[in-house]
């Protein structure tokens, strides 16, 4: 009996060896957009609040166009930060100062070379335009899942508010 029962296990052991390596083979990952999710974390490097003014209602009183309000020391005017690269690719932001403060900031390069660094962007990037126009300042929190994004984000708006404090 052990004779024919022997060359029946081998058989059926290759076939099941064979039928898991096909299925190994064709299994299909889901997109990783549905797996990727970006909260909001405090960044770790913020060592105290910021000392911007609180955001809401726009500036009110007699300003001029060319004026700044008291405290903020921002000129109006567009300001180009400096290209920061990361490991993932270039970020690179413009700020529009009106009335001193941080009215937009518009992003001119940010990674988009590989699908991944294209989605992680389509997140990331207007939630931290978001979280520069509320604090008003480059010490922003940075995005879970794009920390490098974030950081040379933020790197590239405080380079522009230098620019827009001198």
């Amino acid at each position: 009996m052990r004779g024919p029962l022997m060359p029946m296990r081998a058989v059926v052991s290759l076939a099941g060896t064979i039928l898991a390596l096909v299925l190994l083979v064709s299994f299909r990952t889901p997109p990783t957009a549905s797996v990727v999710t970006l909260p909001v974390v405090p960044h770790t490097r913020q060592s105290a609040p910021p000392t911007s003014a609180p955001t809401g209602a726009p500036p009110t009183g007699g300003t001029t166009p060319a004026a700044t309000p008291a405290g903020t020391g921002l000129r109006n005017g567009s300001f180009t930060g400096q290209d920061f690269p990361n490991f993932y690719g270039d970020v690179q932001v413009k700020l529009v100062i009106s009335g001193g403060r941080i009215t937009d900031v518009i992003p001119l390069r940010y990674p988009t070379d590989r699908p991944q660094s294209a989605y992680i962007s389509s997140v990331a990037v207007p939630l931290l335009r978001t979280e520069v126009l509320q604090a008003q300042t480059a010490q922003i929190d940075v995005i879970s899942g794009a920390t490098f994004t974030s950081d040379s984000y933020a790197q590239s708006v405080q380079s522009a508010l230098d620019q827009a404090h001198a």
